[in-house]
């Protein structure tokens, strides 16, 4: 009963997080009221369709028994004859019967019975049609919401968050769980409805028919219930691998896809493949085993249901024979019976498809219910003036509590200053600029931006003022115009054209053959390495900020490009302050100020000159890159 595809496994806590989920319904309580009104109704029209039916049966019966007996006696006549000449147990059955003795088969009233029950099953069918589609609405709006939810807290959501978990888990959350809710919602609940309200409604016109016969029936409840919950707690483990295999097949084939150059390069084509079809198995073989044993559960209950068929048939037979039923209405019993163990089927199908949903909206929940970001100051302080000085006041910051990475860093960067940041990789750097863009809050300390805490501005506020470039160059699905104009959705085409000649887009782009209107994907597919770094240069100039970020921005242009850029940056920086992070320090040496970072302390300052002077670490870095070249 599974979706094909959709993850299937046992929830943490059923009951909890089941609750949690259909209180989304409750913005939907009025349709939900209404969905409910004709599910009973369908139910209602439903189970009266054979205890009428059966009345037909009555009928045609009582006519081909009537039609067989002397005309012109009474029925007790015709009773009192039989049992003098010793044919009691046909008596018995007569007695039971509305008979009239040489009367055959009444067809109009058969005709007004049947006419009657087509009306009731018809109206049955509307009000149920009806119900699955108010229910399909309303389902589809609550995971609307619930993927609108999931979206919005992803933007509330600090980088550390994103930095702990697996990429392609995220996803999966995010995509395959909200669908399979979705599923789960769509296909479990009108059924579990249908099916409970049948249950009782069946029930009701059970015991009205006849107590005894109800006992037999409602003793496979209890059987079914108990092979059920067997069943079930033997495929509980066999899920929980299902779902974690699903897990970690999921993150390997989007590393394998994400890196699927790099694993060409390397030639480790062969080890992927081998890894996929590992994980590709145990997958395989958890999911078998896992719907295997829950499969059972259906099966089981049938034969629960046949066992209880063929009871009822044999007592209500007996009944039959000695007058306290008659024949129409054992046979809208046998049609209630087979109907109320389908239902009990049906919900116990329906097992694990809820668990699966269950499971998937828990995973949904943890997003959720992960720690956002702090808040933005109630009142927000910003600059008189926009000069774009930043000042670290004994700033410390750690990763992890017991890892120790900046600290008591104090830094000036005087408003148009050129801040080189270099030192070898783990120093810090990068750490450094995001905490001036508040990826990240300081532990102790401050950072100031004209005289201002940063963590007194509101983040919008703060990164409408910062423009960034980082080494791992990030483009969209669309044209070279829309990737640049990303830096700023305000601005007018000259100013477009402008960032593009000052990030030199423009050398490059007219010799394509769309020019700007050339369309990229979300991996830069069509342009080089180094044009797309020019891209995502052109798109942080556009959004005219007073804090420049250039995080190993370099690292993918060419020589010539990066002689290029670095005149773009010169001329750009005017009354900007720049961060530049390099490992190429071909790409500092006019910087204002060179900061050199080790473990996460400032070791040196200067300029290129006092620096080279020093004879210290920054000494050892240079000629560590230059002392073959001759520099």
């Amino acid at each position: 009963m599974q979706a094909p595809g959709a993850p299937g496994t046992k929830p943490k806590s059923f009951k909890p997080s089941l609750k949690r989920l259909l209180t989304r319904l409750v913005p939907e309580r009025l349709s939900i009221a209404l969905i409910v009104t004709l599910a009973i109704t369908s139910v209602v029209l439903t189970t009266l369709g054979p205890n009428i039916l059966g009345k037909a049966t009555n009928l045609i019966f009582d006519g081909v028994i009537g039609k067989q007996l002397q005309p012109g006696v009474t029925k007790e006549q015709a009773i009192a004859g039989l049992r003098a000449n010793g044919q009691g147990t046909i008596a018995d059955m007569l007695s039971g019967m509305n008979v009239v003795p040489g009367l055959g088969i009444d067809f109009g009233a058969v005709g007004r019975v049947l006419l009657l029950v087509l009306a009731l099953y018809v109206g049955a069918g509307l009000f149920q049609w009806l119900q699955g589609y108010l229910l399909n609405m309303v389902i589809q709006r609550t995971v609307k919401r619930l993927r609108s939810d999931v979206e919005d807290k992803i933007h509330r959501l600090p980088l550390s968050y994103f930095d702990k978990n697996a990429r392609g888990d995220l996803l999966s959350r995010v995509t395959n769980d909200v669908d399979n809710v979705s599923q789960s919602l769509q296909q479990t609940m009108s059924q579990l409805m249908m099916s409970v309200f049948s249950v009782l409604g069946i029930l009701i016109m059970m015991l009205w028919i006849s107590p005894l016969l109800a006992l037999i029936a409602i003793l496979t409840v209890p059987a079914a219930i108990w092979v059920t919950a067997q069943i079930a707690k033997r495929s509980k483990p066999h899920f929980v691998d299902q779902w974690k295999h699903t897990g970690a097949l999921n993150a390997q084939v989007e590393e394998a896809y994400t890196g699927h150059e790099l694993v060409k390069a390397f030639g480790r084509s062969k080890e992927v493949e081998d890894s996929f079809d590992e994980r590709n198995e145990q997958l395989f073989q958890a999911s078998y085993r896992a719907q295997f044993i829950s499969g059972m559960i259906m099966p089981a209950i049938m034969f629960l249901g046949n066992l209880n068929y063929v009871l009822i048939a044999v007592v209500g037979g007996l009944r039959v024979a000695s007058g306290s039923l008659s024949l129409g209405e054992v046979q809208a019993f046998i049609m209630y019976s087979r109907g109320f163990t389908q239902p009990l089927t049906q919900i116990g199908a329906m097992a694990n498809l809820l668990q699966s949903g269950v499971a998937s909206a828990e995973r949904i929940f943890e997003i959720l219910d992960a720690d956002e970001q702090s808040s933005d100051p109630a009142e927000e302080m910003r600059p008189a003036v926009d000069r774009g000085e930043v000042e670290f006041e004994n700033v410390s910051f750690r990763y992890e509590e017991a890892t120790p990475l900046i600290e008591d860093l104090s830094l000036v960067a005087r408003p148009g200053q050129l801040v080189a940041i270099v030192g070898p990789t783990g120093a810090g750097k990068t750490t450094l600029v995001n905490l001036i863009m508040r990826f990240y809050e300081v532990d102790s300390g401050a950072i100031m931006i004209d005289g201002v805490d940063i963590a007194s501005m509101s983040r919008d506020h703060l990164r409408s003022r910062i423009g960034m470039v980082l080494q791992d160059t990030w483009l969209f699905g669309g044209t070279i115009r829309e990737n640049i104009a990303y830096g700023n959705p305000q601005a007018t085409e000259a100013e477009i054209m402008e960032a593009a000649r000052a990030a030199y887009v423009d050398r490059f782009a007219h010799s394509l053959p769309l020019g700007y209107e050339t369309v990229i994907d979300e991996e830069g597919s069509g342009v080089s390495a180094g044009e797309k770094q020019l891209i995502t240069i052109a798109r942080a100039f556009l959004s005219k900020p007073s804090i420049l970020i250039l995080d190993e921005a370099t690292s993918s242009v060419d020589t010539r490009t990066e002689l290029l850029v670095q005149h773009a940056t010169a001329a750009l920086r005017s009354n900007r302050t720049s961060f530049v992070i390099a490992h190429r320090l071909s790409t500092i040496r006019d910087a204002d100020l060179i900061v050199v970072m080790e473990h996460g302390r400032i070791v040196e300052k200067g300029t290129h000159a006092q620096l080279l002077a020093a004879d210290g670490a920054y000494y050892r870095l240079y000629n560590s890159q230059f002392e073959s070249a001759g520099a």
